[in-house]
């Protein structure tokens, strides 16, 4: 089988206007962050999430990074985190000396469970961790209303969400802090970056200072200040112009983007359910009150190792389909920098059954109908 053959589990979008918007950087005067381009994406961008403000950076790390220094977190502060999750969610918050508590998910989506979050609530927690896997949203009638009974901040990890929603309202801007992701495994991206969005004014203009190496450069370049001078602590977490380019010219074609990758997602939904129910195998779940971003598909067979046979199989085929996340409260830098009150049980169950189909926008109809043909060729 020739490599031209294979079928990659994900592959960047690439939007027209990229190159040209690079070129037009390139004979600027001006090549780092916060220039026409950057202001440009950061609208189409609040347009999109519909949030009041939004800062483009470095990485949805670094967003995540930030929402801690806002938080003010420190060493004696908790942190609920979901055990099945990127590291990313955890490390930012661990970084501020902050202890991260390891909740467990639910079966059906994945997401963290309201009633393990509940379990392992403190005096010490400070904040929750929400990540809405594969762009389907978190019980947030559930998480919201311990967070509110408890004065506890939300902090949305959205790196999969952009453009989802939650009884119609946008992802991200449900909690205090919201963090995107613009790598290039992701729906929109401009290989490395990703934004904050903030729905406080009090909190925007900290946002602005932290994000700039801790000065009030932002103010200055609106003409607000005569000069800019050091503020407060920060790091630099803006990202340059050449970077916002890209991601102006991928929020461009946004809706092209998304229409692609629900395409494909539909295609594996409408396929699968006979084969899936044949044999014991449990696909993605969409509530009826969450619009998903068609970000993963994903499938749990019933057993790690038929899981594993499975991919195998498939990889035998020419179709690249991997697992996911390992429980962070499983890690070596979970045991170190968090606890784990309770078993993370379906974490585990969850990490051990899951797999992911190919999904990108540019997948070609006969391409989806290969993984299809393939997937249902096998018997569990």
């Amino acid at each position: 089988m020739t490599t031209t053959d294979r079928i990659i589990f994900s592959r960047p979008y690439r939007a027209r206007r990229e190159l040209p918007n690079l070129e037009a950087v390139l004979s600027s005067d001006q090549s780092h962050g916060d220039g026409p381009f950057t202001r440009s994406a950061t609208e189409k961008l609040k347009a999109i999430t519909e949030a009041p403000h939004a800062l483009l950076t470095t990485s949805c790390t670094s967003a995540m990074e930030m929402a801690g220094l806002l938080l003010e977190l420190g060493p004696d502060d908790e942190v609920i985190v979901p055990s099945f999750a990127f590291t990313s969610t955890a490390t930012a918050m661990a970084l501020r000396g902050a202890t991260c508590v390891f909740a467990d998910i639910d079966s059906a989506t994945g997401n963290l469970d309201p009633e393990a979050v509940a379990a392992v609530l403190t005096p010490r927690t400070k904040a929750i961790m929400v990540i809405h896997y594969g762009g389907v949203a978190a019980d947030m009638a559930g998480l919201l209303a311990l967070a509110n009974a408890h004065g506890i901040a939300v902090v949305e990890d959205n790196a999969h969400g952009l453009g989802g929603r939650w009884r119609g309202r946008p992802l991200g801007t449900l909690g205090t802090l919201g963090a995107l992701s613009f790598h290039d495994t992701k729906n929109v991206h401009c290989g490395e970056g990703g934004a904050l969005l903030l729905t406080d004014e009090i909190l925007m203009g900290r946002a602005e200072i932290i994000r700039e190496k801790g000065t009030d450069r932002a103010r200055f370049l609106r003409g607000a200040v005569d000069k800019y001078s050091w503020q407060d602590i920060g790091s630099s977490y803006l990202p340059s112009e050449l970077n916002a380019a890209v991601l102006d010219a991928q929020l461009d074609e946004f809706e092209t983007i998304q229409a692609g990758r629900h395409r494909v997602w539909n295609a594996y939904a409408a396929a699968l359910p006979d084969w899936a129910a044949r044999n014991d195998v449990r696909l993605m779940r969409v509530p009826a009150d969450r619009e998903h971003t068609a970000h993963l598909f994903y499938l749990r067979l019933p057993t790690e190792q038929r899981r594993d046979d499975f991919i195998g199989y498939l990889a035998a085929q020419g179709i690249s389909a991997p697992f996911h996340y390992v429980p962070l409260d499983t890690s070596p830098a979970g045991g170190k920098l968090g606890r784990t009150p309770r078993p993370c049980v379906r974490s585990a169950e969850f990490s051990e059954t899951v797999v992911r189909l190919p999904l990108w926008p540019d997948l070609t109809d006969a391409q989806v109908t290969r993984v299809i043909e393939a997937v249902t060729a096998f018997t569990v």
